[in-house]
């Protein structure tokens, strides 16, 4: 089967997770000055959301450049990706814990975490489209990125253990994670080009 509708489902899901997230951001009663809104916790959750957005763009970017070399598809990436959707939705729960959170431990480790797992997710997926070999041609840029793959896994994992001893080094985890990953791959865009 193709891509098509494949491609259509995911870039629903991730449209409505963005949008849970936004609907998350209320503005407080009575902030009408800056620092009512600082004191509110506002600002920690605008940061959050504005860094789980550009995950999700990473990922709704990613997808879409692997999609479009990709031929055709099988049940397993299907459920691939399906497991991948999974962690993905499980990004407004974590944003808006570690937004309302302020610094705290546990919610901060769970933010890390639920990326960690993306992340994983997204390995599954490219080696289930490389195994199916849907198009040869296009196999060396499917291959997942090893080192930046383990770097990223490397650095979610320090996250996910540095949210117990100062919150802000983890968050600092998951923001390189995103400035690593922000530009999609070249060779994918080489083979996506007309």
């Amino acid at each position: 089967m193709t891509t098509t509708r494949l491609e259509a489902f995911s870039d629903g899901v991730i449209a409505i997770l963005i949008t849970i997230m936004v609907l998350d951001l209320k503005m407080p009663d009575g902030a009408t000055t800056w620092s009512a809104i600082r004191d509110s916790g506002l600002i920690a959750k605008l940061l959050t959301y504005v860094l789980s957005f550009i995950m999700l763009g990473i990922y709704w970017n990613n997808h879409h450049h692997m999609l479009h070399v990709t031929k055709e598809v099988n049940g397993r990436i299907l459920w691939a990706n399906l497991h991948l959707l999974f962690w993905l939705s499980l990004v407004p729960f974590a944003t808006s814990w570690v937004g309302s959170g302020h610094n705290a431990q546990l919610p901060t480790a769970v933010y890390a975490f639920v990326f960690l797992m993306s992340g994983q997710a997204w390995d599954i997926l490219a080696r289930q489209i490389v195994k199916m070999r849907a198009n040869a041609s296009a196999l060396p840029a499917l291959r997942p990125h090893e080192r930046k793959g383990l770097i990223s896994r490397l650095l979610y994992l320090a996250g996910i253990g540095l949210a117990f001893v100062y919150p802000p080094i983890s968050d600092a985890c998951v923001l390189t994670v995103a400035l690593m990953w922000l530009v999609p791959d070249r060779r994918i865009e080489r083979q996506a080009a007309p």
